[in-house]
């Protein structure tokens, strides 16, 4: 049974980018049918990071990790939660390797894999960790490196999708507490699972020797139909969480969307009302980062002062699979990492 008057509440957070930086004019994207003008019109998206030569997504969610440690004031925790597409390895999990490097001891970890609304999903689990009594502090990441399955030479794909990690630490707290979650809401329809896939080696085609098109191992999205599906879950789910805890739209005041897409961000925005100046996003400089997308652009909010501690704040998320999610929560009072 949850206690109602208990929440998970934000303590910390923190993020890794990259080095490189890519932008719309250096290779491998100036060698694709587009130009710089079309890539920032169609996806909002100037430049984007990439992991460098052995950095893995388990480099990245180390560092997010102690950063939102340190932001914290913690070095303990009782489960770490690593949302990613790109683990380092099939099997194992990367999550249980991020917790030694982080000194962590023996505590449970493990991965999940919700495409980019993998964030959101982890902030349910720990929020359902902490409010069923079986966690005071939960370690929450968002790690990817989308570089390493994407296929340089789609431009579909190629444009879009970045490396990065972000990361929360939540601990038990109250709902009155700034930084309280006090909603999520969640959903999938794995009817449209081809929206965005990896065709080979998963189980269902394992591609043992290594028999398939290059392409076919690399992510492949159906851009105008995932448009479209994520505009109405975002919106739907959105609309959900707040008549759960009883928000009107003009109650938000920040607006945090999973950084997709500039249009479709845009889109969901006006579709749920909420103005454009109470959207928070990083698309421009940092692209689409996946599960870390959201928990990035926190960070830089902590850091830029840019929300009010307990400004009422909406996150929303739509990825392959297909999943969705949003959350409903106040603006934590927390200082950012060294």
């Amino acid at each position: 049974m949850f206690d109602h008057s208990v929440a998970a509440v934000v303590a910390g957070v923190g993020c890794c980018l990259p080095v490189r930086v890519v932008q719309n004019t250096d290779e491998p994207i100036s060698r694709l049918d587009t130009t710089d003008e079309w890539i920032r019109s169609r996806t909002g998206i100037e430049r984007r990071r990439w992991a460098g030569p052995g950095e893995s997504t388990g480099d990245l969610a180390v560092e997010a990790g102690r950063r939102a440690l340190e932001s914290a004031g913690a070095d303990s925790v009782d489960l770490v939660v690593l949302s990613t597409t790109t683990p380092d390895h099939h099997s194992p999990a990367t999550a249980p390797w991020v917790a030694a490097q982080l000194g962590l001891g023996q505590v449970p970890a493990f991965d999940i894999a919700a495409a980019c609304s993998g964030f959101v999903y982890a902030l349910a689990v720990g929020d359902a960790w902490i409010r069923s009594a079986m966690a005071q502090r939960v370690l929450v990441i968002g790690a990817e490196t989308l570089s390493t399955i994407t296929d340089m030479s789609d431009r579909g794909t190629a444009v879009v999708f970045a490396d990065g990690a972000g990361a929360a630490v939540l601990r038990r707290g109250t709902r009155e507490e700034a930084g309280a979650v006090l909603a999520v809401r969640l959903g999938s329809d794995g009817t449209q699972k081809d929206l965005a896939v990896i065709a080979a080696g998963g189980s269902r085609r394992p591609d043992a020797q290594r028999d398939a098109e290059p392409g076919e191992r690399c992510l492949r999205m159906q851009g105008p139909q995932m448009f479209g599906h994520a505009v109405r879950r975002m919106t739907e789910v959105s609309r959900g969480v707040l008549d759960h805890v009883g928000w009107q739209v003009e109650d938000v005041e920040a607006f945090i969307g999973h950084q997709a897409n500039q249009r479709i961000l845009d889109k969901v925005a006006d579709l749920v009302g909420v103005p454009a100046g109470r959207c928070l996003g990083n698309i421009r400089r940092v692209g689409n980062t996946s599960s870390a997308s959201i928990p990035l652009v926190m960070d830089e909010a902590v850091r830029d002062k840019a929300v009010a501690p307990g400004a009422r704040t909406l996150l929303t998320a739509f990825g392959g699979g297909a999943v969705w999610g949003a959350v409903a929560l106040t603006w934590p009072d927390i200082q950012p990492s060294p």
